[in-house]
């Protein structure tokens, strides 16, 4: 059962436990993130090679979401962190050789890139799922907000400033410390209390083993067969195509288009950082005072024009507003989403859909990124314009579809979390 939040607000030691953990990979991520592109502009100027490289970070979703989603669904959450954090921390440490001996090209970086988003999705399919298991229903946003604005500190105030300030001084400082954080995480999530296991562990045991290749459609069947979250799939992939199409150039838009040094970048995108960490703080509370739905459907709207409007206008202060309210409509988005995908889904099918979700989301915006770097051989505002264009057109038109999105606070508590519920897509909130 969750831990019970405390009477001062807390959620509980086991939530705690998680989210210290987090912290640790969620530095090291905004580290990579940062460096990575940052890495492939100091080894080519071709804007298509540049945005190759989000391509290289995305890819996996496409080929490795579901099989990892079925990994997380088969055995201890908290190894599956482990292991995640353990792999990518060799690969940090090879990135540091590469590096050092001066044999990193672009090929390598794509390499290094490609396996890394390998293993995240092992890593975010796992903490996506442990989240339920601490925490109650009523407080999934409270908790998912937590998640999301330590993400948002960690990654871009904190990661975004360091990673370009240290990698203007001695790239290996900061290569260095991405991988002492990786290996901070990977001993972390060893530490995790018995209830980040899974309940999903104690179904399976009283159930017959089912081989691994049949699960492979269990999260597509239980999408398709769920109205609510087939068109927010769909509405999802199609807008992250286009958003991953508009900032695919974004590192070359920033350097060379607004001028701003190489060592300042991570210091201007502290912008959205700003707009991210207010996004968090701002859910809850637009949440009661308009409901989930129209919350979800205004800042779905406002993420995609605030992103027309850098384009427009590409002048700093321009892109810098842009970029804070960007970032937090699209935190609101996440965290609003996430809570509801948590509570419509059975606890023992979270690997398998929050896999097939991000197969299609996640696996298509390589394409998005491919896009957006020919767009941006046209002019580097071209990918924001067509991209948040179109996402802008699709949340017009799927707008009051998301208003009658439910609050997850309303929906029933599972009761069946075994084998049984996979069987029935609306066991959880029938359509």
């Amino acid at each position: 059962m969750p831990d019970a939040v405390d009477r001062r607000g807390r959620l509980g030691p086991a939530f705690t436990n998680l989210f210290t953990a987090n912290l640790a990979s969620s530095l090291a991520d905004g580290i990579a993130r940062v460096a990575a592109p940052l890495l492939a502009a100091r080894l080519t100027d071709d804007p298509l090679l540049v945005a190759g490289i989000a391509a290289a970070a995305l890819l996996p979703w496409l080929l490795f979401a579901i099989p990892a989603g079925i990994l997380v669904d088969r055995i201890d959450r908290r190894h599956a962190l482990a292991l995640a954090s353990a792999v990518r921390t060799v690969l940090a440490l090879g990135l540091v050789v590469l590096v050092a001996t001066d044999t990193l090209t672009i090929w390598w970086l794509y390499a290094v890139v490609f396996v890394y988003g390998a293993f995240e999705t092992v890593y975010d399919g796992a903490i996506r799922a442990v989240v339920p298991s601490v925490v109650a229903r009523p407080d999934l946003h409270r908790a998912n907000s937590r998640i999301e604005a330590g993400e948002q500190v960690l990654q871009n105030f904190v990661a975004g400033p360091l990673t370009s300030w240290l990698l203007a001084a001695a790239v290996l400082v900061p290569l260095g410390l991405n991988t002492a954080l990786f290996a901070v995480g990977a001993v972390l999530a060893f530490l995790l209390p018995t209830a980040a296991a899974g309940t999903h562990r104690e179904a399976a045991a009283d159930a017959p083993q089912v081989p691994w290749h049949r699960q492979l459609a269990d999260g597509l069947h239980f999408i398709l067969g769920h109205r609510q979250l087939r068109t927010l799939w769909f509405l999802s992939t199609f807008t992250g195509l286009c958003y991953s199409a508009g900032q695919a150039t974004w590192v070359l838009f920033v350097l060379d288009r607004l001028a701003v040094p190489e060592a300042w970048f991570g210091t201007f995108m502290l912008a959205g950082a700003v707009g991210g960490l207010l996004g968090t703080v701002v859910v809850g509370r637009a949440r009661d005072a308009l409901g989930a739905g129209t919350v979800m459907a205004v800042a779905n709207l406002v993420a995609c024009l605030a992103l027309v409007a850098v384009g427009a206008v590409p002048v700093v202060v321009v892109a810098a507003a842009g970029l804070a309210v960007s970032a937090g409509a699209i935190t609101v988005w996440n965290v609003l989403v996430m809570s509801l995908r948590q509570a419509l889904i059975p606890s023992a099918m979270l690997g398998r859909v929050h896999g097939t979700w991000r197969t299609l989301l996640w696996g298509t915006m390589p394409l998005g990124a491919v896009l957006g770097g020919l767009l941006g051989r046209v002019d580097l505002t071209t990918p924001m314009l067509v991209g948040g264009g179109a996402a802008a057109v699709a949340a017009l038109g799927w707008f009051r579809f998301l208003t009658t999105l439910p609050d997850p606070a309303d929906l029933p508590e599972e009761t069946t979390p075994g084998p049984a519920a996979e069987t029935a897509p609306g066991a959880v909130l029938p359509d």
